[in-house]
């Protein structure tokens, strides 16, 4: 369908791209599905690459939702929008083409963003937007592999700096040249020429610069025919030599030998210093390794077998959150690891940090071995190791619930390995997210599975916390006096009260707006009379479809624990 073309690079063409992009995406999504064979025949490219653009798409359009509803009711800049999109695709990110697109998008915001964006609105702005873009991807990419959207970014991106003139000639430059390397994927990758398909992710690429011609021209570019002969001609209506099953391989990282059997993908808040060690340490522990982001906002994918040593890293680099673990299917994962037999299967315990007595009866009830952790009086690394040992399990999965007690633990369970004990940290904040992990724990599963289960249920539960000011200090919420009611919401004071009640009630409701299926609740003991009352009323006239549970947590220093799930 044609639309009203756009003469130059504005918000507004940000906006026409997104949603002609996702579009495209929603239409081939099936597609390129059904195409993907590397780097791991799991047949979610084209949705991770929708999936991906939807949330660029959303926060371009949550940008021009806020200027409308402003006094003035202008619009957002060209600057305002194309770093929406970035954002958007940085936080939405998924699997290992979703991330590497984020990135190409990021590199383009860099350009486009530049004093505000008027400067770049043109032709040869589009051109260092689409290099910056492509060399961006490349370093992001831990092992660059050509025959991947890497070699499809940079052919478009070399297409149009060969070009002259307006946005939709370097546009349908870059499409040319995208297309063109995409018909070349199978010549330069063993594992898609035995598929005989064409690369998914560069296919997913081809789409969103089929979608950025169309927002320029006014119409979606005419199908390509990029060679004279062979089953690669047709580059953007694939033949069906080209849309074999993605059963046909499961080949790992270089389609020979096998590979790692989980992915795991984060968002990290970090410094650079601390991604650069990272990177290394994850590059050891597995392969299609991907970090981009910045200003403090990172996205990590990797594909490892140990995805608890994964997020351990993350937990050690900063801050990691929204944690997705994905095993790559059992038939597949045996396929990925050469077939080795499995782990003879072992006794495993659970050794936790709790801050109450309550707690601790909870968690001991549920199978864990605790470590009472008394109001400013955190255990030491001997005493977790010695926990450790006195679980008596050969595999151990140990939760801090505290965000400061992260090394310790890593330390304790590096001290606990070297004693010939598998240990699994899984990094939770509080004892909420504890709680949740020992909810799904399953000792007869695989250990592997059950850490990706136990910090999957963990990373999907916000955990929040009210106590009394100790002392004045300056807050991210504002300046507190001594006291003053803190809500801590994820580990930042998000509200400052002077009633416990209200101001649970305010923490609790900026939680359910993000959404939440269940919310738990641990009282202190110097917790008010009638508060869980009155919080579970509020959730049931607020959330209708939210479930509430409470505990007991005796002398845990907070007067109230929430988690939300």
């Amino acid at each position: 369908m044609a639309h009203a073309p756009q003469t130059f690079l504005d918000a507004l063409a940000v906006r026409t791209w997104c949603g002609l992009a996702l579009a495209a995406l929603g239409r081939a999504r099936e597609e390129i599905d059904a195409i993907n064979v590397y780097p791991v025949a799991d047949g979610d490219t084209g949705t991770n690459l929708y999936l991906t653009v939807e949330s660029a798409a959303t926060a371009v359009e949550a940008v021009f939702a806020g200027y409308e509803a402003g006094a003035d009711g202008g619009a957002p800049s060209l600057a305002d929008a194309v770093r929406a999109m970035a954002h958007g695709a940085l936080i939405g990110a998924r699997g290992n083409s979703g991330t590497i697109l984020a990135q190409l998008l990021r590199g383009m915001a860099q350009v486009l963003a530049a004093d505000g964006g008027a400067a770049h609105s043109g032709g040869e702005g589009l051109r260092l937007a689409l290099r910056r873009a492509a060399d961006s991807a490349r370093l992001a990419v831990a092992h660059p592999v050509e025959g991947t959207v890497l070699s499809v970014a940079s052919a478009a991106a070399d297409a149009a700096d060969g070009a002259e003139g307006d946005c939709v000639t370097v546009a349908r430059a870059a499409h040319r040249g995208a297309c063109e390397a995409l018909a070349a994927t199978p010549a330069q990758l063993a594992v898609l020429a035995r598929a005989g398909v064409v690369d998914a992710g560069g296919r997913g690429l081809v789409a969103v610069l089929a979608a950025l011609v169309e927002t320029f021209a006014g119409e979606a570019p005419a199908l390509l025919t990029t060679a004279t002969d062979g089953p690669h001609a047709r580059v953007d209506a694939l033949p069906d030599s080209l849309a074999g099953p993605a059963e046909s391989c499961a080949d790992g990282a270089d389609g020979e030998d096998g590979g790692p059997a989980f992915e795991v993908i984060y968002l990290l808040e970090a410094e650079d210093t601390a991604v650069a060690r990272l990177r290394r340490r994850l590059d050891a522990l597995g392969d299609s390794l991907v970090v981009v982001g910045g200003d403090g906002l990172w996205n990590v994918h990797v594909h490892v077998d140990d995805a608890g040593a994964a997020v351990e890293a993350g937990v050690e680099a900063g801050r990691p959150y929204r944690i997705r673990i994905t095993h790559f299917g059992a038939g597949d994962a045996h396929a990925r690891v050469g077939e080795r037999p499995l782990r003879e299967r072992a006794q495993r315990a659970v050794v936790a940090v709790v801050p109450g007595e309550g707690l601790a009866g909870l968690y001991t009830e549920a199978g864990a071995t605790t470590v009472l952790a008394r109001p400013g009086e955190p255990p030491a690394s001997g005493e977790l190791v010695e926990a450790v040992r006195r679980a008596h399990a050969r595999e151990v999965v140990l939760l801090p619930n505290d965000a400061e007690l992260r090394h310790t633990a890593a330390a304790a369970a590096e001290q606990a390995r070297a004693e010939g004990i598998r240990v699994a940290l899984i990094p939770t904040r509080s004892a909420v997210q504890g709680i949740a992990a020992l909810a799904v724990h399953e000792p007869g599963r695989r250990f592997d599975e059950d850490v990706v289960s136990m910090t999957s249920a963990a990373g999907a539960t916000r955990h929040a916390e009210v106590v009394v000011a100790e002392r004045q200090s300056w807050t991210m919420a504002g300046i507190c006096q001594a006291g003053d009611i803190l809500g801590l919401v994820d580990g930042d004071v998000a509200v400052i009260g002077a009633d416990v009640t209200e101001t649970a009630v305010s923490v609790l409701n900026r939680m359910l707006s993000a959404g939440g299926e269940l919310v738990t609740l641990v009282l202190g003991d110097d917790a008010p009379e009638g508060i869980a009352e009155h919080l579970e009323a509020r959730v049931r006239e607020a959330y209708l479809a939210v479930d509430t549970v409470v505990y007991r947590g005796g002398r845990q220093g907070a007067l109230l624990l929430i988690g939300v799930e």
